[in-house]
């Protein structure tokens, strides 16, 4: 059972969303929110093994407090583009269309909540898998 001092998930970005961009962070100021977790809760991370990993925590925070949301957001793209490419299959062009639109109508706190949700789908959800069909002369 959920603490009664901290808001389901849920429910939070649902009324975060319905909100002005300046009542957002007043929101965000004054809602209790939940504190991230250490690089070594995502990752096979063990200290002081002279990793890329613990050289990251080192330089920029265990939660990567050290880091800018932009510089967050720049290292997701970054992250998403290579494991896109190194993804089996290719993406459906309606998928491309659903991108854009997202982006286009969609506000900030709808669009993290988005990447979020994705995040979560791709590390712990089914993945439907696409098959392309091969035409008989190609078998």
């Amino acid at each position: 059972m959920r603490s009664p001092t901290v808001p389901d998930p849920v429910e939070r970005c649902q009324r975060r969303a319905s909100l002005t961009p300046t009542q957002q962070m007043d929101f965000i100021s004054n809602e209790i929110v939940p504190m991230s977790k250490p690089i070594g809760y995502f990752i096979n991370y063990t200290i002081n093994d002279a990793s890329l990993l613990e050289s990251l925590q080192s330089e920029y925070g265990a939660t990567f407090e050290r880091i800018t949301k932009r510089e967050k957001l720049f290292l997701i793209s970054a992250l998403a583009i290579q494991l896109c490419d190194e993804a089996p299959g290719r993406c459906r062009e309606e998928i491309y269309v659903v991108g854009h639109q997202a982006n286009s109508s969609l506000p900030v706190a709808d669009r993290e909540g988005l990447i979020e949700a994705l995040i979560n789908q791709v590390c712990y959800g089914q993945s439907l898998t696409v098959v392309t069909e091969v035409s008989p002369m190609q078998q």
